[in-house]
């Protein structure tokens, strides 16, 4: 099975653009943020050459918006662009509301000339909508991570949309977010904390499932951006192994700094790992990758952390496995769909001794830090778009006049159809 990760596969595959260079576009930070309503609709006097509507998708802050200001990804402070769209004269449409026929992300899809959305709360693009998007030039993703997009579908659509993410945004962020699950896991932490917030005390009952990470062999599938930067912070744990699976081979000097080893085959490598970690993007090859099949060439016992997407694993197969104890753990914070229904089992899935439950709302790519970043990027990605002069970063574009302008979501041909 060969998949690209997410980072190690991009600009694999260029536009031939000779407009496009690689400025930079996270100096500074985000533009101050301004509150209006999740639904707030307003265009001022032109200034710009053209103008156009801006349907942006996030997550709501309610009061939390209020009590820090800095939280630019919610419907609250729209990634704090508002001001500087509308004194352009363009229209700016925030909305929280995605899902169902007749949500305000349907209604306004239909004249909307970009779509901005997040990983957080994405707003998909299928097939069906992009056929109503009648306008629909450009879409952005304020963060990492497209496939809330049907691609090839953005291709044939409207001579091709541009279809560009902030890479490099939150990596940092998020292979953080990895270590502390790995931790959570095998130091058994959430049932011992249960267990204080219940207000007893019972060292053995959660001692019995308590572990070192030094001495274990912890895997990742993918080793791009974020892959390498997890194996880099495990170093000083001082683990048996650091092993990674990845179509693409670090440099040497890479590996032996780091001190990991690769693994051709992803079922060899999750053979020997007490750990493996999920860092891949979500594509064709990877959607239901960790099924039950997979799962069963595990070792018994180990733990799965999932900070890529919920649908690369089966939820079903997952949640089975850690009532039997094949999965010591897992945990995460991606999920499918999005918000991720009361009834989803790995909300509730537990292993034999009642933990091994690490999982929580999809944030590990969103701190503070992250939407600063992703906010800066994706105000860069605009302003290159309205200015007409589309000179975006090769590494943050996934299509592109009607191209994949990467292969981090698998393997396409890339021939105008």
């Amino acid at each position: 099975m060969v998949f690209a990760s997410r980072a190690a596969a991009r600009c694999l595959t260029r536009p031939t653009s000779s407009l496009l260079s690689a400025s930079p576009h996270f100096a500074g930070r985000a533009a101050t943020p301004s509150i209006f309503s999740s639904t707030t609709k307003r265009t001022l006097t032109a200034t710009a050459s053209r103008q156009g509507k801006v349907l942006l998708v996030l997550y709501d802050g309610f009061e939390h918006a209020r009590e820090q200001p800095r939280l630019l990804g919610t419907t609250e402070n729209e990634l704090g662009i508002r001001k500087w769209l509308e004194d352009q004269g363009h229209t700016l449409v925030t909305t929280s509301d995605k899902d169902g026929e007749n949500s305000k992300f349907d209604q306004e899809l239909v004249d909307a000339e970009v779509i901005i959305t997040t990983p957080f709360h994405p707003g998909y693009l299928t097939a069906e909508r992009l056929a109503k998007a009648k306008k629909l030039k450009i879409a952005v993703t304020a963060g990492i991570g497209s496939d809330h997009v049907d691609l090839d579908a953005a291709n044939k659509t409207n001579g091709g949309i541009t279809v560009a993410e902030v890479t490099g945004s939150n990596v940092v962020s998020v292979a953080e977010h990895v270590v502390m699950t790995i931790l959570t896991l095998v130091r058994n932490f959430v049932p011992a904390h249960e267990q204080i917030e219940a207000g007893d005390w019972n060292v053995a009952a959660v001692a019995k499932n308590e572990f070192d990470l030094e001495g274990k062999v912890v895997g990742t599938v993918a080793v791009g951006r974020i892959g390498e930067r997890v194996l880099r912070r495990l170093k000083p744990f001082d683990c048996k192994e650091l092993l990674y699976y990845d179509y693409q081979p670090l440099k040497p000097e890479v590996e032996k700094e780091i001190g990991c080893r690769r693994v051709d085959s992803l079922e060899e490598m999750v053979a020997q790992c007490d750990v493996v970690t999920i860092n891949c993007p979500l594509h064709e090859k990877t959607r239901g990758l960790f099924n039950k099949d997979l799962i069963s060439k595990m070792k018994k016992g180990a733990w799965l952390v999932n900070t890529a997407r919920g649908a690369i694993v089966v939820k079903e197969d997952v949640a089975e496995a850690l009532k039997t104890g094949q999965l010591n753990g897992y945990g995460g914070d991606v999920w499918f769909p999005q918000p991720a229904p009361k009834e989803h089992p790995l909300r509730y899935a537990k292993n034999p001794w009642g933990g091994g439950n690490a999982m929580v709302p999809h944030m590990s790519g969103t701190s503070i830090d992250a939407q600063e970043r992703y906010a800066a990027g994706t105000k860069a990605i605009l302003e290159s778009y309205f200015s007409g002069r589309e000179d975006y970063r090769p590494q943050d574009l996934i299509c592109y006049k009607g191209e994949y302008a990467t292969k981090a979501y698998g393997q396409h041909d890339n021939k105008k159809k």
